[in-house]
C-alpha cells in the first residue's frame, strides 16, 4: 500500500470515524501541534544515551501522546468506537516523577528561567512551550465538543514535568540557571511573610525626615 492516497491534495482529512475536515480545523490544529510535540520528544530521547534513565519514561509519554491524539481525532459524535486505550494515569504519573526529581535537585524550582543551558536542557524547554501551545489548541478545541478530562489534565502536567527536566539535567551537569524572577505565587508568599513585612517596618522607622 502506498503512503500517499491524494485524498488531502484539496486541503481536507479525514478523522476517527470518516468525517472530513479542513486541515485548519481547530481539531486538526490541536492533535497537529501535539504530534509535533511528540516528534521533538523524540528528538530528544536521540539525543540521550540508550542507557539513559530517562528513556522508559519519555518512551511512556510518547505512546501516550499517539493514544491522546487519537482521541482527539474523534468527533464525540462519531460512531466508530476508539479502542486506543485512554491514558488516564497521566497526571499522576507526571506528578510521581516531578516529585522523585525535585527530590534529588540541590535548589527549589521557586524561579521563571531563561530557557537554555545546555542541548539536553534547551529541547525540554522547547517541549514544555509546544506543549502550551497544544494545550491552548485543546481548550479551544473543549468549547466546541467533549474531550476526556484525562487529557487537558496530563498535557498541563507534561508542560511542568519538562520544565522539571530542563532544571534536573542542569543540576547534575552543573549548569547554571539563568534566573529571571520568582514565581508570582513565591512573590506574593515572601511579600505577606511575617519577617518581610516586620523588615519593611523597620525601614519605615529608620526614615530620617525631611529637613525644609
Amino acid at each position: 500500500m502506498k503512503i500517499y492516497t491524494k485524498k488531502g491534495d484539496a486541503g481536507k482529512t479525514g478523522l476517527y470515524g470518516g468525517k472530513r475536515v479542513f486541515k485548519d480545523d481547530i481539531r486538526v490544529e490541536c492533535y497537529g501541534t501535539l504530534d509535533e510535540v511528540n516528534s521533538t520528544i523524540g528528538l530528544l530521547r536521540a539525543k540521550l544515551d540508550i542507557t539513559h534513565e530517562w528513556q522508559t519514561n519519555l518512551r511512556k509519554i510518547q505512546k501516550d501522546m499517539m493514544d491522546m491524539m487519537s482521541h482527539l481525532a474523534r468527533p464525540s459524535d462519531a460512531k466508530k468506537v476508539n479502542t486506543n486505550p485512554m491514558p488516564t494515569d497521566g497526571a499522576d504519573f507526571c506528578e510521581q516523577w516531578i516529585d522523585q526529581l525535585e527530590n534529588n535537585l540541590s535548589t527549589a524550582s521557586d524561579y521563571f528561567l531563561l530557557p537554555g543551558g545546555n542541548e539536553v536542557s534547551a529541547l525540554c524547554h522547547v517541549v514544555r512551550t509546544q506543549m502550551r501551545r497544544g494545550e491552548r489548541h485543546l481548550v479551544s478545541l473543549m468549547r466546541e465538543d467533549e474531550v476526556h478530562e484525562a487529557i487537558p489534565a496530563y498535557i498541563n502536567r507534561l508542560s511542568d514535568l519538562f520544565f522539571t527536566l530542563a532544571r534536573a539535567e542542569m543540576d547534575k551537569n552543573m549548569v547554571e540557571e539563568e534566573k529571571w524572577q520568582l514565581f508570582i505565587y513565591k512573590r506574593i508568599k515572601k511579600e505577606e511573610s511575617p519577617a518581610n513585612k516586620e523588615e519593611k517596618s523597620e525601614k519605615k522607622k529608620t526614615v530620617r525626615p525631611k529637613i525644609k
